[in-house]
């Protein structure tokens, strides 16, 4: 999934950023509350973490102004304040789940699937399907002809992209962007790298190679025409 991330206190957003990275998700981190609404507004997200106290607009006004403009991604508010009060009032805003410091990253990971599983629902499947290669968003498992690959993380949001853009060519910047939060080209073979493992994963074992490279562009993942 492709996370946004508003926290201003250093060391908590590297934990939770890091942690979401290795769970297999692209984090996008902000720290000021402006910068946080546009992104979310504009920007294709599919869940928002958002703590209340940061600079710019506070958290609440963040959800509250997203809920004005019809913009239904799911919020969780991740914050020290854990009154009742503050609660009612951040859930009231547009909150889909709160959820008090300090917390247990095992919880953070819960809710976050619980809501996922709800926008998912709501808004688009929760598997992507391409000839006999499926990959379960939730679960963060992939099949082909109905035997489970093992992906790591990386893998799996290549993997994810490039599904999600079946049948188009994807260039190498937006792999890199929405993988790595890469907006350059790196020096090191980092992208072919992640193509090779992940074709000796899903293509070797089978007849059908389903990852194809298109010289000069970037990557296409397609089924048999």
């Amino acid at each position: 999934m492709k996370i946004l991330l508003l926290e201003d206190d250093a060391k908590l957003a590297g934990y939770v950023y890091r942690g979401l990275e290795e769970g297999g998700h692209s984090v996008d981190h902000l720290t000021n509350g402006c910068d946080a609404l546009s992104h979310a507004l504009y920007a294709e997200i599919d869940l928002a973490i958002v703590d209340r106290m940061v600079p710019g607009i506070d958290g609440v006004s963040v959800v509250r102004a997203l809920r004005g403009a019809r913009k239904q991604v799911p919020v969780l508010m991740l914050t020290a304040l854990g009154d009742v009060a503050d609660r009612v009032e951040g859930l009231a805003a547009g909150a889909d789940d709160y959820l008090c410091k300090p917390f247990h990253f095992a919880e953070l990971l819960a809710r976050i699937t619980a809501l996922a599983r709800r926008g998912h629902q709501a808004f688009e499947p929760h598997v992507l399907s391409v000839h006999d290669l499926s990959l379960d968003l939730l679960a963060r498992t992939a099949k082909r002809g109905g035997k489970q690959i093992d992906l790591q993380s990386k893998e799996l949001a290549l993997l994810e992209v490039l599904m999600r853009n079946a049948g188009r060519v994807v260039p190498r910047t937006l792999l890199l962007d929405k993988v790595w939060n890469l907006n350059f080209e790196p020096s090191t073979s980092i992208l072919e790298t992640q193509i090779s493992r992940l074709r000796a994963k899903i293509d070797k074992p089978f007849d059908l190679p389903l990852v194809n490279t298109v010289r000069s562009m970037g990557y296409t993942l397609h089924g048999p025409s």
